[in-house]
């Protein structure tokens, strides 16, 4: 297993005194990588900040409706194989959701709300973690719905450059989570088996579809909420990243 010591040491003393430690520490644990979905990284809340600047007081009801559009959409359109990527059905949904509730949305303010998502913040401990599980020898790669263009664009945005070995986009397989065929990018990518990849996820129904395909599963409920009710559940949750350290000690 990884031990604890092998995870909190600092970058620069992991890199030069206990890197044989560190590799004999990856060569006995039974976890070899981290599959992330891109929230338990970037916060969300920074799509909804902008909908409050641009539209004061309804911005909360906007962007309530444009996400429940937006994986709506997404799982409506990867059932009737009628594909289209994430950032088309970002702006479908949005659309929809400013008639809906009767906003006046100009093109300026489309492309502003737009663009949130290639610019989400980093919440705070994700770089402190990424540091930690890296210097561990775990392999990391995103596994998410969000194009290529929308995970490079927020890794850049959040300055995490070079911290994850594969971002993986269900765009490749023109599908979204939960379908097998987008979790199945991980294994192919990583070139491991399921049962040594470890898959973080933010949303309940995520943990449940990654736990379903057959991935050791942390649960990253940053919003509190309870387990989905779908018939399975995570082998962890916390509330942070500081959790999954532990679940994967």
């Amino acid at each position: 297993m990884i031990r604890r010591e092998f995870l909190t040491t600092g970058v620069g003393l992991a890199g030069t005194l206990f890197a044989p430690a560190l590799a004999a520490a990856v060569r006995l644990s039974k976890y070899r990588a981290i599959a992330f979905d891109a929230f338990p990284i970037f916060n969300p809340r920074t799509v909804a900040a902008r909908c409050e600047a641009l539209f004061p007081g309804r911005g909360s009801e906007l962007v309530g409706m444009w996400r429940t559009r937006q994986f709506e959409y997404a799982w409506l359109r990867a059932v009737a194989n009628h594909y289209a990527d994430f950032e088309r059905v970002t702006d479908d949904s949005l659309t929809f959701a400013a008639k809906a509730l009767n906003l006046e949305m100009t093109a300026e303010k489309r492309e502003q709300l737009l663009q949130a998502h290639f610019e989400l913040d980093a919440w705070p401990d994700a770089m402190p973690t990424l540091r930690k599980l890296r210097d561990a020898g775990l392999r990391l790669a995103f596994l998410s719905n969000f194009t290529p263009g929308m995970l490079n664009g927020c890794i850049k945005f959040a300055g995490l450059d070079g911290v994850f070995d594969h971002v993986l986009s269900t765009d490749a397989a023109r599908t979204y989570k939960p379908d097998p065929r987008a979790y199945e990018l991980g294994t192919a990518a990583l070139q491991l088996p399921r049962e040594q990849i470890v898959f973080a996820a933010f949303a309940g129904w995520d943990a449940a579809g990654a736990k379903s395909f057959g991935y050791p599963t942390f649960w990253v409920n940053r919003l509190g909420l309870p387990p989905e009710q779908l018939g399975v559940l995570p082998d962890a949750t916390g509330p942070d990243l500081n959790a999954l350290l532990d679940f994967v000690d």
